[in-house]
């Protein structure tokens, strides 16, 4: 899969996204990440992978400790994508006023 399907993929369960959420606050431990969830920790550790892959986020350990911090890189691909869309649509949105304004003018007269 190419890094923007990898991406969508992640951020398209509300689980990854509050992990995502918990993240762009700091770096935390996994066990402070998993604790809000009322699943197992093996649900949460596949979470993780997902958004891993996607490039999401990175994982340290530091002793016996493992730290998982956020990266908003790949984010801008999907931004990017989106953005291409909005254009459209503003494009097309901008094509509607005109005709409605012309409308309004030749009732008018």
């Amino acid at each position: 899969m190419d890094q923007l399907t990898d991406v969508l993929n992640a951020i398209s369960h509300p689980t990854r996204r509050a992990i995502i959420g918990k993240l762009a606050q700091g770096p935390a431990r996994f066990s402070d990440v998993a604790a809000p969830f009322d699943t197992a920790l093996n649900a949460v550790t596949k979470h993780l992978k997902l958004l891993e892959r996607a490039g999401l986020i990175e994982r340290r350990r530091e002793g016996r400790e493992v730290f998982i911090s956020f990266r908003a890189e790949p984010l801008r691909e999907v931004a990017g994508w989106v953005h291409e869309y909005v254009r459209f649509w503003n494009g097309r949105l901008d094509e509607f006023e005109r005709y409605f304004q012309a409308k309004k003018k030749e009732k008018k007269k």
